[in-house]
Order: structure tokens, then C-alpha cells, then sequence
């Protein structure tokens, strides 16, 4: 069982992995924010924060009821899915490149643009079908408030991820380079491997 600090700071350090994956989310903010400015990340993060409300209300309201059975399959189905998103975490920083990344369409509405790239990313459903639900299942074991503590510190993690990469690109990128985000990824790869492999003994193990 997590304690409320421990829920937030995990949240945190697992929302920034999701958050740094190269996907239509960071496209559309990097593109708003050559006109928008700074302020473009946190409307990018609204409109990605309604799309998740809704998954986590879903799961609250009935749908964490119908899984919970299933709670250690779906555990293992997360830890399984940590290692993997790690290491493909730390095989796209290599290349990764936030100029190569921006050549996408701009975007008008910074708010409507978090909604809909979110939903539209495969990316998006699968760390929700495995690590998200996963989590919030844990979370809604310690109660309603542990589950909620989880989802701010999830956004909190977008918040400061898609603003420093908005005040990077509206400050020329003299912020957020190349090399800094590359580093960046690299160590977060390393945390989903290392977690992974802790959740997945904790799962199968220590039960």
C-alpha cells in the first residue's frame, strides 16, 4: 500500500515518462507554442487533462469494480509494459529530436488540441489499459483520495513537462536542447525499467 507522498511522487515520476514520449501531444505543443508562447503547454495540458478525467472517472464510477478480480493480472500486465516502454524509452533518445518532432501541422486551439491528439494516440490508450489502470486500481484500494492523488501528481507531470517544452521553444529552445532532452529520456527509460522490475517482484514475489 502507498502512502500519500509516496502515490504523488511515483505519479509524478511515472507521468513525466509518459509525457516525454515523442507522440501527437508534444507535436501539437511544440507547434503552438512558435506563436502561443509559454502558455501553450499548460493549455495543451487542460485539454489532455479532461480526456483523462473521463478515463479516470470510468474507472472509479464502475469500471475499477469489474477489473478489481483481475487487479494481479493487470499489475503484471503494467510492470510487463514498464520494462517495455523503458526500453523504448532509452532506444528513441538516441535519435530523438525536437526539431525533427515539430514538422507536424500547426495547431489553432492549444485546449482542443491536448483533447484530441491525447485520444488519438495508441500510445495513450495502451500506458492507460496497462501502468494507468494499474495504478489507480492500487490507488482506489487505499481510497478515493489516494486514487486522486495519483491523477495530480500524473498532472502535474504534464504540466511541467509540456511547459518546459513551451517556454523552451517560445525562448528560442535555449531551455530545452537537443542533447538535454535526449539525457532526459535516457534517465527516465532507466526509472520505468528499474520500476517495472520492483512492481513486477512486488507483484509476483511478495504477494
Amino acid at each position: 500500500m502507498y502512502d500519500t507522498f509516496g502515490m504523488f511522487f511515483l505519479a509524478l515520476a511515472l507521468g513525466l515518462t509518459g509525457a516525454l514520449a515523442p507522440g501527437p501531444t508534444l507535436v501539437a505543443t511544440i507547434n503552438a507554442s512558435f506563436t502561443g508562447g509559454w502558455t501553450t503547454g499548460p493549455k495543451v495540458t487542460l485539454g489532455h487533462m479532461v480526456v483523462e478525467s473521463v478515463i479516470f472517472i470510468l474507472i472509479v464510477m464502475g469500471l475499477a469494480a469489474v477489473a478489481l478480480p483481475y487487479s494481479h493480472v493487470i499489475a503484471g500486465i503494467g510492470g510487463i509494459a514498464l520494462v517495455a516502454f523503458g526500453v523504448l524509452t532509452i532506444t528513441g533518445s538516441r535519435q530523438v529530436s525536437l526539431e525533427e518532432t515539430s514538422s507536424g501541422t500547426h495547431v489553432t486551439n492549444p485546449y482542443f488540441s491536448g483533447a484530441i491528439t491525447s485520444a488519438a494516440n495508441p500510445f495513450f490508450w495502451i500506458w492507460w489499459l496497462s501502468v494507468g489502470s494499474a495504478m489507480v486500481i492500487a490507488g482506489l484500494q487505499g481510497g478515493i483520495v489516494l486514487a486522486g492523488v495519483f491523477m495530480a501528481g500524473h498532472w502535474c507531470a504534464d504540466l511541467g513537462w509540456y511547459t518546459v517544452v513551451s517556454t523552451g521553444i517560445a525562448q528560442g529552445r535555449a531551455v530545452l536542447s537537443d542533447q538535454r532532452y535526449r539525457w532526459i529520456m535516457g534517465i527516465c527509460g532507466l526509472f520505468l525499467i528499474a520500476f517495472g522490475i520492483y512492481y513486477l517482484y512486488g507483484v509476483f514475489v511478495t504477494r
